[in-house]
């Protein structure tokens, strides 16, 4: 079953959505989104990604915020 879910649902700065059936797919789409806002330098999205490096800085962190969206997602 497809879900949606927003860039800004999955700690970005838009309302783009993103349609998978996995949450793996859906981080996957996510990142390449990211990927091509970083490369397009936009504001929103580089400070969305700064926001989420701070939280890579603890491992513990970034696994709960994992985790917490994949329940999301499984919630749909």
């Amino acid at each position: 079953m497809m879900k949606t879910m927003t860039c800004k649902q999955l700690g970005g700065a838009c309302d783009l959505e993103f349609k998978a059936e996995t949450f793996d797919e859906i981080a996957a789409l996510s990142k390449a989104h990211g990927t091509a806002m970083f490369q397009q330098k936009e504001p929103a999205h580089l400070k969305a990604m700064r926001e989420m490096q701070e939280l890579m800085q603890s491992p513990n962190a970034m696994k709960n915020w994992f985790d917490d969206k994949r329940r999301e997602f499984n919630k749909l």
